[in-house]
């Protein structure tokens, strides 16, 4: 039986026995008990949309309407000095792949230096953190699986320019699961 025909008789149920309870599993189950089949992308270095997410320049490739809830994907473009402070998730999964520049991430109390070419794994309920090192900008692709983290980047970049109000912004994290340490 080939993959596709396979995933339309028993990926429903399959998908369902096996995706925990959230808004983003709801959201996977409902397309896939649809019959809706997900639509091919290609996306070119380019294309995404682009936001500021607290100095956080991200240009998001594939979101969760595009993949059926399973997986967000977006481009970091930073300035040295700018990234994350330890906080855990509770819903997602995060993979970190440096393209150029450097960067600095904790994950679990480890800290690395990643440069092009290389990644890391932060699963959720791990502590992890990233901040941009050396003298150049880097650029990250960044992946969170399932998908529905990018509803917070949207309120995030919504809030206005300067100083963020950090009890705001753990106020519209907190709604995505997501607690600063």
């Amino acid at each position: 039986m080939n993959r596709k025909k396979f995933m339309k008789t028993a990926g429903a149920g399959l998908g369902m026995a096996l995706v925990p309870v959230s808004g983003v599993a709801a959201r996977t189950r409902a397309f896939m008990a649809s019959g809706n089949e997900l639509e091919p992308k290609l996306v070119r270095d380019a294309d995404g949309n682009v936001h500021n997410v607290i100095g956080d320049i991200q240009t998001h490739k594939l979101v969760g309407a595009d993949t059926g809830g399973q997986i967000t994907e977006w481009v970091d473009n930073v300035p040295p000095g700018a990234g994350i402070p330890p906080h855990i998730h509770t819903r997602e999964d995060e993979i970190f792949r440096v393209v150029q520049g450097e960067v600095e991430i904790m994950v679990d109390g480890e800290v690395s230096v990643l440069k092009a070419g290389d990644m890391a794994f932060a699963p959720r309920n791990i502590p992890h953190a990233w901040k941009v090192v050396g003298t150049a900008k880097a650029k990250m692709i960044t992946s969170a699986f399932p998908s529905g983290i990018e509803d917070m980047f949207y309120e995030l970049a919504a809030l206005p320019e300067g100083p963020p109000d950090l009890a705001k912004v753990a106020e519209i994290c907190a709604k995505q699961g997501i607690r600063f340490v």
